[in-house]
C-alpha cells in the first residue's frame, strides 16, 4: 500500500505496556479446536467471541487483569505496524465520515486499542489467542499486532493490505454498530438456537466484509493507495479465514451448520464486491 504521507489516527490507546495475569486452562480436544485453534485463526471479529471463550471456561475471568505493568522495548517490526495501524485506521475515519454524511448520518469514531498478551475490554477480558475483536459496549477495536506478524505462519496471508483488510472488517462492525444492524443482530441471535444464531453471525461477518471492501475502494480513490498485488493479499487473507477453510485446517473437515464467519467463497465474494462498487446503498444485512 501507499501510505507516505499518511496521518496517523489519535484515537488509539497503546496498552503494550500494560501486562495482564493472563491464564487459560483447556477443557478437552474440542475447546482446543473449537475455542482456542478457530477463534485464533478466524479473527474472534465479535465482542461476543471473548464471553463465549469465558463461557467455555477456556478462560477464567479472575486471572484477566492489568494490574501488573511491565515495560519493553518494542523492536523496529512492530513499531512499524503500530504506525501502520494508526494509518489505517484514520484512512477509515476519512471514508466513513464522508460516507455517513452522504447517508445524512453522523459518524463516531472507533478507538483502535493496542495490546500485547492480554486485555480487559468492556466484554470482557481477553487474551491475543482471540485474535482481533470490535467490542460495541465500549465503541473499540482490539488488536495484538502478533496476529499480524503470525498471519504469514499460521495463516498463509501477508502483506500490508492484507493486515489492512483486518482492521477495516473490524472497523466494519463499528459501522454496523452505528446503523443499529449489529444491535438487532444480536437481538435475533438471542432467541435463536445455535444453528440460526450462527447463520446471522455469518451474516454480520460478511456485511463487515463487504464494509472493508468500501472503505478499500474508496481509500484507493482518494489516495491512490492500492498497488499492485495488494487486492490479491486481501482476497487470499479472506480466503484462508473462510469456516471452511479452517475447519478443514483444524479437523480434515468442516461442519456448515457451525459456521460463524462464512466460507472463503463468501468473504472474498463480499469483500470484492464492496471494493468494486463502494456502494452502501447495493449491499444490506438482508441481502446476504
Amino acid at each position: 500500500m501507499r501510505l507516505s504521507g499518511r496521518r496517523e489516527s489519535n484515537n488509539v490507546e497503546d496498552r503494550r505496556g500494560i501486562s495482564g495475569t493472563a491464564k487459560a486452562s483447556i477443557g478437552g480436544i474440542s475447546g482446543v479446536i473449537v475455542i482456542a485453534l478457530f477463534t485464533l485463526l478466524s479473527g474472534g471479529n465479535l465482542g461476543d467471541v471473548v464471553n463465549n471463550v469465558f463461557q467455555s471456561g477456556s478462560i477464567s475471568e479472575e486471572t484477566l487483569s492489568n494490574d501488573g505493568r511491565g515495560q519493553r522495548e518494542f523492536t523496529e517490526e512492530e513499531q512499524k505496524l503500530a504506525k501502520f495501524s494508526r494509518q489505517i485506521l484514520a484512512g477509515t475515519e476519512d471514508v466513513w465520515t464522508q460516507q455517513f454524511k452522504k447517508m445524512g448520518r453522523k459518524y463516531t469514531v472507533p478507538t483502535l486499542v493496542l495490546f500485547s498478551g492480554s486485555v480487559n475490554s468492556a466484554c470482557g477480558g481477553a487474551t491475543a489467542a482471540v485474535g482481533p475483536f470490535y467490542c460495541s459496549a465500549d465503541q473499540k477495536l482490539y488488536l495484538d499486532l502478533s496476529f499480524l506478524m503470525d498471519m504469514k505462519s499460521k495463516l498463509g496471508a501477508d502483506g500490508d493490505f492484507a493486515y489492512a483488510y483486518v482492521i477495516a472488517h473490524e472497523v466494519g462492525h463499528h459501522v454496523e454498530y452505528l446503523l443499529g444492524t449489529l444491535g438487532q443482530a444480536h437481538e435475533q441471535m438471542s432467541m435463536m438456537n445455535t444453528v440460526d444464531a450462527n447463520k446471522v453471525s455469518v451474516k454480520l461477518e460478511l456485511l463487515a466484509d463487504y464494509y472493508a471492501g468500501v472503505w478499500a475502494h474508496y481509500d484507493n480513490k482518494w489516495f491512490n493507495s492500492i498497488e499492485d498485488g495488494d487486492i490479491e493479499e486481501a482476497l487470499r487473507c479472506a480466503e484462508v479465514i473462510g469456516d471452511n477453510y479452517l475447519q478443514e485446517k483444524a479437523r480434515g473437515y468442516s461442519q456448515p451448520e457451525s459456521f460463524t464467519h462464512g466460507t472463503s467463497a463468501q468473504r472474498m465474494k463480499w469483500f470484492k464486491l464492496g471494493l468494486e462498487t463502494g456502494d452502501m446503498t447495493r449491499t444490506t444485512f438482508d441481502e446476504i
